[in-house]
């Protein structure tokens, strides 16, 4: 870890603005097997698993690629490295929903994730087009997704505990936000 500039990405976006920036100097690419996007060549992949299935979809899709269905269709081949994978420790999560969710939501979202992990390892945290929208719905920063407010309904993750949290972290400047809508 110590001799890698970390730069996170999650779930490649288009390129406008602050994106391309960041998409240029992406070092680690944080992911979830339905949100796969191929990833450039120095880039590792860091998977988190949610489920037992999305740890048997990394082998599959790394060889044989009979996996190509989760929850929902997932790519059955991918073309990244093996020795440029890293997995999530399902302890982290725990860890995270524990220590810094302290139980809200059922599981944390791969966002908070990424923060907390980010602040593991990373001597700075900015975070850009993060956060709730003006309707307080969560949701991908380059996407115009209408059910955005759905994990509200089915609390799956407690969106707004988890701005809180990142609202208290900010305050304390321990990362920095810039907010984009």
């Amino acid at each position: 870890i110590d001799s890698h500039d970390f730069v996170f990405r999650m779930n490649k976006a288009p390129t406008v603005g602050f994106e391309a920036d960041v998409g240029s100097k992406t070092t680690h690419h944080l992911m979830y097997p339905e949100s796969f996007r191929e990833l450039g060549e120095n880039v590792r992949m860091v998977l988190v698993p949610f489920k037992t299935i999305d740890l048997e979809w990394v082998v599959s899709a790394t060889t044989t690629g009979t996996i190509s269905h989760t929850y929902i269709p997932v790519p059955p081949k991918i073309k990244v490295k093996q020795d440029k994978i890293l997995i999530y420790h399902p302890a982290f999560i725990k860890y995270v929903f524990d220590s810094w969710l302290q139980g809200h939501g059922r599981y944390p979202s791969t966002g908070i994730l990424s923060v907390i992990f980010s602040m593991h390892v990373c001597d700075e945290v900015d975070l850009y087009g993060f956060g709730a929208d003006s309707k307080g719905n969560w949701h991908h920063y380059w996407e115009n997704n209408p059910s955005a407010g759905a994990f509200r309904k089915t609390g799956v993750h407690d969106a707004d505990f988890e701005s809180n949290v990142t609202a208290t972290l900010a305050s304390i400047n321990k990362i920095r936000i810039f907010t984009g809508r």
